[in-house]
């Protein structure tokens, strides 16, 4: 699929893929990373300890925030969150992922929405993640991504997200040859600092 092919898959689209696959995205992504010798519940590992770390740097007691893991799929992060927060929130475009998740983790409140507007209040989070998500949003609506975890974001809040380094040869090899990444366009550092900017 061209770079112009991809920047035209609506959020739809999007949702219905990741529907399609949630029964299998663990052994699709453990396949794609197997080169690496390493399985994806390491990178999980990794990055959910950096939430953590980075949110007692910013927070005096993480106890009592409420958080949006924005985009959370099966709820990958959540089992390894479970009690760190006041309340733990987790939504997605794919209905068939958020059921899964909620089945395996029932103190985290999951919700759906259309890949458009969030349905919470503005300023309810003071932590919203996002992990390896916006490459798989359509590029026209990258902004009104960023703008919509902003709005839900409590001034003074903590915004993370997470992507993939489109320089690396390792991830450019995995998206090329990956199916749930079929429709992924890898947001450069620049671009992604200008949204959240």
């Amino acid at each position: 699929m061209s770079e112009i092919d991809r920047r035209q898959v609506t959020q739809a689209q999007v949702a219905k893929d990741f529907d399609d696959v949630a029964g299998d995205y663990e052994d699709k992504i453990n396949a794609a990373l197997s080169f690496g010798g390493r399985e994806h519940a390491f990178y999980i590992d990794v990055k959910r300890e950096h939430i953590l770390r980075l949110a007692r740097d910013h927070f005096s007691d993480i106890g009592n925030i409420e958080v949006l893991d924005l985009g959370c799929g099966l709820g990958a992060y959540h089992a390894g969150l479970e009690g760190k927060f006041g309340e733990l929130h987790g939504i997605d475009v794919s209905a068939h992922s958020v059921e899964l998740a909620a089945s395996r983790h029932p103190f985290v409140r999951y919700a759906t929405f259309d890949g458009e507007r969030l349905p919470y209040a503005d300023g309810q989070f003071s932590l919203a993640f996002t992990v390896c998500v916006m490459h798989h949003v359509p590029p026209p609506q990258w902004a009104a991504f960023a703008a919509e975890m902003y709005r839900v974001m409590k001034p003074g809040g903590l915004a993370l997200v997470f992507e993939h380094n489109p320089y690396n040869p390792a991830t450019q090899y995995i998206v090329k040859t990956c199916d749930i990444d079929k429709d992924a366009v890898l947001l450069r550092p620049g671009q992604l600092r200008g949204l959240l900017a």
